[in-house]
């Protein structure tokens, strides 16, 4: 890998104060070497040099909830009721087959880098997702989700996610990581939730969950009722016992919860929840644009940052939001918890990645750190540069780089 060298009008490095007229040196390897003022910032012979003196310079974002397989299933769902998108998702699922899957990752992944993001935290079934980020060079974390909502399915459940990740393990790189996903409350059973949840432990696997997204959901644990509930009869599934918990509260009976898990969605929550999570060590991913396209509501994201929870944002899929722009999450997000353009600015940078324990590898620009980047031309003359960077538009992305290396807007550079 060539080393680069960028400068532009800004460089927010999001863990110093933003430089005025600064510089970028990515090593060989494909890691930061040098950041900080343009005339500080060494000029090697031989290093490729670019200069963008009116865009801004900011680490790649973190998108830490996605669902690359499903990028070619954009419109193809209208319901509006909850449970009844669900089925409808799983419908359309199984009428593709593994290569279409992992070309639509392989988009969805562009699209990301389209967007300035590098680095993706995603759920999937179909294990294509991982192969993806391994076979394009990209980085991040690939959930292998597992279903089973009778009890008497767990051991089967559990064996063919340990026999998934068997076969998913060789994808592993410095830049991809593999992770389980025990998918939601209202498709996984108590006991696979615990056994999940200590096969991860042993393994040292990052875990995802569903949690705490829906009305339904609530209804279900809380009060054996709702149409997850309805659901389950239908197929004699048993039924949580009462008195019922929050989604929370069970989650954490079942031992899910801890610093490795990431809660994606928590929205029905209350202060003894929001206490529990914050005591417990989780991130969360935060999707306002989803949870409102669902009918879901706002999540308290305020209360959960006062609560020293950690928090990333996330897209979710194509199928709830239409395109992945995480810029537009992360203005809904700063509106939501009326958050300044610099908090925000780290949600999808530093702080998404702490939310996914990938801090010292991502988030900022460091000496030290991966070269991941994003080139943002900067349109307005009003406002810090943060906000200039978050107020721009999808044409205002001017390049994205992976370690050093281009992949927008030339993906093949």
């Amino acid at each position: 890998m060539p080393s680069v060298r960028l400068a532009a009008g800004w460089v927010l490095p999001i863990d110093v104060q933003p430089i005025a007229e600064g510089a970028v040196l990515i090593g060989s390897d494909g890691r930061i070497a040098a950041v900080g003022p343009d005339a500080a910032v060494p000029r090697p012979e031989g290093v490729a040099q670019h200069r963008f003196p009116d865009a801004a310079l900011v680490p790649g974002f973190v998108n830490v909830r996605t669902h690359l397989e499903l990028t070619d299933l954009a419109g193809q769902v209208e319901e509006d009721d909850f449970p009844a998108w669900i089925r409808r998702l799983r419908e359309l699922k199984e009428r593709c087959g593994a290569e279409a899957y992992l070309a639509a990752a392989k988009r969805g992944l562009a699209d990301c880098w389209a967007g300035g993001v590098t680095t993706v935290a995603d759920t999937g079934d179909r294990g294509v997702v991982i192969r993806a980020l391994a076979e394009c060079g990209g980085s991040g974390i690939a959930y292998q989700e597992v279903f089973g909502p009778h009890p008497d399915q767990s051991r089967e459940s559990l064996e063919g996610l340990q026999a998934r990740v068997a076969e998913l393990r060789p994808f592993e790189t410095a830049r991809v990581r593999l992770g389980v996903s025990p998918h939601a409350p209202y498709t996984v059973s108590g006991p696979l939730y615990r056994s999940v949840a200590a096969f991860a432990r042993s393994e040292a696997l990052p875990l995802a969950v569903h949690l705490a997204e829906s009305s339904a959901e609530t209804q279900l644990l809380g009060a054996a009722a709702g149409p997850f509930a309805e659901a389950w009869r239908r197929r004699s599934i048993p039924l949580p016992a009462l008195p019922g918990r929050s989604p929370v509260a069970w989650l954490a009976e079942h031992e899910v919860l801890g610093e490795r898990t990431l809660c994606i969605h928590v929205v029905r929550v209350d202060r003894a929840d929001v206490r529990r999570l914050a005591e417990a060590g989780v991130a969360v991913a935060h999707c306002p644009l989803s949870n409102r396209r669902h009918g879901h509501g706002d999540a308290p994201l305020a209360r959960l940052l006062a609560a020293g929870v950690r928090v990333g944002i996330g897209t979710d899929s194509v199928m709830s939001v239409g395109r992945l722009d995480l810029l537009a999450e992360v203005r809904a997000a700063r509106e939501l918890a009326a958050l300044s353009w610099e908090r925000a600015l780290a949600l999808i940078t530093l702080e998404g990645a702490r939310a996914l324990g990938l801090a010292a590898e991502v988030g900022s620009l460091a000496p030290g750190k991966w070269g991941d980047l994003a080139i943002v031309r900067l349109r307005s003359a009003h406002g810090s540069p943060a906000e200039r960077v978050l107020t721009s538009a999808a044409e205002d992305l001017v390049a994205t780089y992976v370690g050093g290396r281009q992949v927008f807007p030339d993906c093949a550079a």
